[in-house]
């Protein structure tokens, strides 16, 4: 490939940007050249600091929209859709890389046939040549209506845009406006505004940057007032661009380009948030906006690579001789200095930064903070701000150094303002600075880890959370600790002199707002310093105090200080939960409850919300405390069922049920209801469910034993000490250490005649003292049945195999089980009605029993 203008070899020092998301990314510095390899023409840009790695490298087609933007910037879009933008650091090596792209591309038309060069449409307009009448008043109408012809297709708007350019149609347009103001011809006033929104509207950049000129841009801003879709009125954007008081030079700048580029993005700015704000589209505000920024860049580079001039701008405000105005002005520009650097990408920020803090950029911010004009506290609190967003470690390292000389601190600064400031904006500000300065490295852990870990039965989950967690930082530690011991009183002291203010009335709005801003940073600090924090709130007393702030007037103050007792809520911290109940924290919050029940609005809900996770995370000591302290009260808020809940809960605690009252005393009308301690007043924990047999025996009563010893009928399955379903074998086997047979058969022989003796004594007892039941009918045929069970028992101690509880392991399943548990229950029920006397005392034996025990049992019963 020929090419008249050979390929630069030459490096050009260049920045490489792409638009992302409407937001120009910085790819890297590096240096550009153009290169021909075989038929193709391409850009390379390599990496400054990696010479390997290549930045760009881009192929010049004849399709690709090349464009030259001020001295030092070409924009094109490539291919794929994709804007990149170089940023030359000299205009002589932008210069010579645009002569190359511009001949690449001239080559590449004229080597293309026709067809392939230009479109039909194309091929028509360069047959008909686009041509616009003199710029005359006469001729308003007509340029006007050609225009919104010419500007309905693509290749008619890129004809009128090179046209409008090549015979600086625009300046010619310009004076048009002040001869029609003259007349007073509003018609061809509407004429020009509409034609300066069209040619605005092209969205080329070079029709932009010409239009914010110094001997054009005053002529179409004053064409632009004149909107014909607001004839009656009229702007006055001239008057607000006339006013020199606007642009401030604190330090002369000498050089003219840069103070050139300052009034340029000033007008952009205009242009884009004021006169153009309604009518802008999205191409031509991308445009407004890339040629902003690219503008703040140079302008940024220039500030922080000038010394000397950065030298002078600080010296201002150490200088006593100099007067307030200036100072004024200087903390305003590096106001503005900050704001910009916003925009502009993190690498060019830091430098910046680096470059102020190292002039003295923190002594600047400490000066505005402690003066006594509102608007330098509020330009110093914007730099703050802004320097702690982009790192905060740097401001705590200078901190530090402070406490280290014994200088002032940054946060007492901080603190002062926040506690006198008037402005509630500035409050806010230098409340978000202190928490941001305070936060530690690591996020804070969930408020339930603990808990979660627990429940979960996963040993690795507290590890895993452990080894997420930061380094611990000496430096930052230090300084944490620092504002604990010497800060924190200043800060909190507020809150501490409500003790003396009883009751909480007349409070200013200032102090509503302090009271919020400081209630928040200590739920940040709970938050975030978890064992500093505890121990400083309780030993301050500051919870005490903010219940006291429950019982304003003002509702949104209450339910911050509603927020700072969920927050300690939320945590599960018995250390929390312990002072809050000690303190009896929780009435004010029922009282809140009480009074605004059943309105249903955001401080009854928040209420509501509190006790609500208390019942479902369980939170025993609240629930005991709430209860213990306020149950006629929280029987009383009966409109939602969460208090209800709570008492039910702490009956449950306390081993009480209600169903279990109602089922066993209900049929007995002389016994009262009592409560059962079951497990020293604990949930019963680790315990496995019982088998059928175990719960049989739970389930059947001794009195119920004992008749069914008296009747001596086929045994039923009962267990003693939980180890076997019988209580005793079907037939008595002689122990291992035997009775002689004549004791054994002479107590037998003396049974039948006891058993008449206590029936006589019972017949006489009836005569006298009402019994409530009587005996069962069948009292002869249960003797008998007796006396022919002891002559077997007599044969059975005559063998002399010992046989003692053979059928303990072969009778572990019961056929008739559930039957057997069901008759037990109303047994048991019957048997209170039964019985004689109400004095009998139940024993349960927990050892092995003989049947020499259960003889003498049998002989005490009767």
């Amino acid at each position: 490939m020929a090419l008249v203008v050979p390929p630069p070899n030459d490096k050009k020092r260049v920045k490489v940007y792409e638009l992302r998301h409407n937001d120009w990314f910085d790819r890297g510095t590096g240096f550009c050249t153009g290169r021909v390899v075989g038929d193709e023409s391409k850009i390379y840009v390599e990496s400054e600091d990696q010479p390997e790695r290549t930045l760009l490298e881009t192929r010049i087609t004849k399709e690709d929209g090349y464009q030259k933007q001020q001295d030092t910037l070409i924009v094109w879009t490539e291919s794929t859709g994709t804007d990149m933008a170089l940023s030359f650091q000299e205009a002589e090596g932008c210069a010579a890389i645009w002569d190359f792209v511009s001949q690449v591309q001239q080559h590449l038309m004229a080597i293309a046939g026709p067809d392939d060069a230009l479109s039909d449409d194309a091929m028509d307009n360069f047959a008909n040549p686009l041509a616009l009448p003199r710029p005359e008043l006469s001729n308003l109408e007509d340029i006007a209506s050609l225009m919104r012809t010419v500007i309905a297709t693509p290749q008619g708007r890129d004809s009128l845009s090179k046209l409008v350019i090549s015979e600086d149609y625009i300046r010619k347009l310009v004076p048009l406006v002040t001869m029609a103001e003259d007349l007073e011809s509003l018609d061809d006033l509407h004429h020009l505004c509409n034609i300066m929104k069209m040619l605005v509207l092209l969205n080329d950049t070079q029709i932009i940057e010409h239009v914010v000129t110094d001997d054009v841009v005053m002529g179409v801003v004053g064409a632009l007032e004149y909107d014909p879709d607001f004839p009656t009125h009229k702007a006055n954007h001239r008057r607000y661009l006339k006013d020199r008081s606007k642009f401030k030079e604190v330090v002369p700048i000498q050089d003219l380009a840069i103070k050139k580029k300052i009034h340029s993005t000033w007008r952009l700015l205009y242009l884009k948030d004021v006169v153009l704000a309604r009518i802008l589209d999205d191409p031509t505000f991308s445009v407004l906006n890339s040629l902003i920024f690219f503008n703040q860049v140079d302008i940024v580079s220039h500030l922080q690579g000038n010394t000397a001039f950065l030298e002078e701008l600080f010296a201002i405000i150490d200088d006593p001789s100099v007067p307030h105005s200036r100072k004024k002005d200087a903390v305003a520009f590096i106001q503005n200095c900050c704001a910009i650097a916003k925009n502009i990408q993190a690498p060019g920020r830091q430098t910046l930064y680096a470059n102020f803090i190292q002039n003295g950029l923190l002594r600047v911010i400490n000066f505005a903070l402690l003066n006594g004009d509102s608007s330098i506290r509020v330009a110093g609190t914007d730099i703050l701000v802004a320097m702690i967003d982009h790192d905060a470690s740097m401001v705590r390292a200078y901190i530090f150094r402070s406490i280290q000389d014994n200088k002032r601190p940054l946060t007492d600064t901080l603190i002062e303002l926040l506690l006198i400031e008037n402005d509630l904006g500035v409050k806010a500000q230098a409340a978000d600075a202190i928490k941001v300065l305070l936060e530690p490295q690591q996020p804070p852990p969930p408020p339930n880890a603990e808990t979660m870990a627990r429940n979960s039965n996963n040993a690795e989950f507290l590890s895993k959370l452990r080894n997420t967690t930061a380094p611990a930082n000496p430096q930052l530690d230090s300084f944490i600790q620092n504002f604990y011991d010497n800060s924190a009183s200043k800060l909190f002291k507020p809150l501490k002199d409500l003790e003396k203010r009883k009751p909480i009335v007349n409070l200013t709005f200032q102090e509503v707002s302090l009271f919020q801003h400081l209630i928040e940073i200590l739920m940040f600090l709970i938050r975030y310093h978890l064992f500093r924090s505890k121990i400083f709130i309780f030993q301050e007393g500051l919870p005490a105090r903010i219940a006291q702030l429950l019982t304003c007037q003002h509702k949104h103050l209450q339910l911050t200080a509603l927020k700072f007792f969920r927050t300690c809520i939320g945590l599960q911290d018995d250390y929390y939960v312990q002072q809050m109940t000690k303190n009896l924290l929780f009435e004010p919050i029922l009282n809140i409850v009480y009074g605004t029940m059943p309105r249903d609005n955001l401080l009854n809900s928040v209420c509501l919300e509190l006790f609500e996770f208390v019942k479902r995370e369980n939170v025993k000591p609240v629930i005991v405390h709430v209860v213990e302290n306020y149950r006629a009260k929280l029987e009383e808020i009966d409109y939602v069922d969460t208090f209800q809940s709570l008492i039910l809960r702490y009956d449950q605690m306390q081993g009480y049920n209600p169903e279990a009252d109602t089922t066993l005393f209900s049929q007995d009308q002389d016994g009262d209801p009592h409560r059962t301690s079951v497990n020293g007043n604990q949930r019963w924990q680790g315990v496995k469910e019982m088998d059928a047999a175990e719960e049989a025996y739970f389930n059947t009563s001794d009195d119920e034993d004992e008749l069914a010893n008296r009747r001596g009928a086929t045994k039923r399955p009962s267990m003693t000490n939980g180890a076997s379903p019988l209580a005793r074998s079907l037939v008595d086997y002689p122990d291992d250490e035997e009775e002689p047979l004549g004791a054994t058969s002479e107590v037998m022989d003396r049974r039948p005649i006891e058993r008449i003796n206590a029936q006589a004594a019972d017949e006489n007892a009836k005569s006298r003292i009402p019994v409530p039941s009587t005996p069962p009918p069948e009292r002869l045929s249960e003797k008998r049945r007796r006396e022919e069970d002891d002559e077997e028992d007599e044969l059975g101690k005559l063998s002399t195999t010992k046989r003692r509880s053979s059928s303990i392991s072969s009778s572990v399943s019961i056929g008739s089980n559930s039957n057997n548990v069901l008759r037990r229950k109303k047994g048991f029920i019957s048997s209170t009605k039964d019985s004689t006397s109400s004095n009998d005392k139940i024993k349960i034996s927990l050892g092995a029993r003989s049947p020499a025990d259960g003889d003498a049992k049998r002989d005490e019963g009767g």
